[in-house]
């Protein structure tokens, strides 16, 4: 599989496939299903996280998700450490992916730092993009898959889990969320060539169909 209109000189270039959505939007079951589709039919699969995905990342995420000093880290900080995980995300392990003919599938992109700091934190735009572009090289997936859920429906799922407690995240109010969710429909209604926007509340193997097929759509 790969991008239709690639040219024999590019053709070895893996596909770099984002998925976004609020807390509990069925993100990572989700690429968990893709990943064994692209496995079945012989594709190195690359899976990573953002805030994560190397040691450094790693290390980052528990400072942002678990840290009690987290509770006095200001919007600014946040934006900053995020990229800093996504820095050397994006050159550790992506880029490398990339190169080798690889499929990556990541759990949050540079898109969760627009919409979570940039929208719902309220920092400027400006700086939100500079930071980010920074911190990816530029370096944009082929494609980004939306799971959109209502914030009600996002809570409920966090609350139910049993594997792990609630991080700093999702500890955030339904106004900070209904922030967020407006800020990813947004930025999909912005740059459809990019953005799907898939129903997370329907069934899971329907939802699995749905990003299926459109990649079939997409990539040849």
């Amino acid at each position: 599989m790969r991008k239709e209109n690639q040219d024999s000189s590019s053709s070895e270039r893996g596909i770099f496939i984002s998925f976004e959505g609020s807390e509990g939007s069925g993100k990572t079951t989700q690429i968990s299903r893709i990943a064994e589709r692209f496995e079945k039919e012989k594709f190195e699969v690359v899976v990573t996280r953002e805030p994560g995905g190397t040691a450094i990342g790693e290390s980052i995420r528990h400072l942002l998700k678990h840290d009690d000093s987290g509770d006095a880290m200001f919007p600014e900080t946040e934006l900053l450490l995020f990229a800093a995980a996504r820095a050397q995300l994006v050159r550790e392990v992506i880029v490398p992916a990339l190169e080798a003919g690889k499929i990556i599938l990541s759990d949050r992109y540079l898109d969760s730092t627009t919409v979570y700091q940039g929208v719902a934190r309220q920092i400027s735009s400006e700086p939100v993009q500079a930071i980010n572009n920074f911190a990816a090289g530029e370096l944009m997936p082929d494609l980004t898959i939306i799971l959109d859920v209502p914030v009600e429906t996002g809570f409920s799922r966090v609350k139910h889990r049993v594997s792990d407690l609630p991080d700093r995240m999702e500890l955030e109010s339904v106004e900070f969320y209904e922030q967020v969710r407006k800020g990813y429909l947004l930025l999909a209604e912005s740059m459809p060539d990019r953005f799907v926007v898939i129903d997370g509340t329907e069934p899971r193997e329907k939802i699995e169909q749905r990003i299926w097929d459109e990649l079939r759509l997409r990539f040849s």
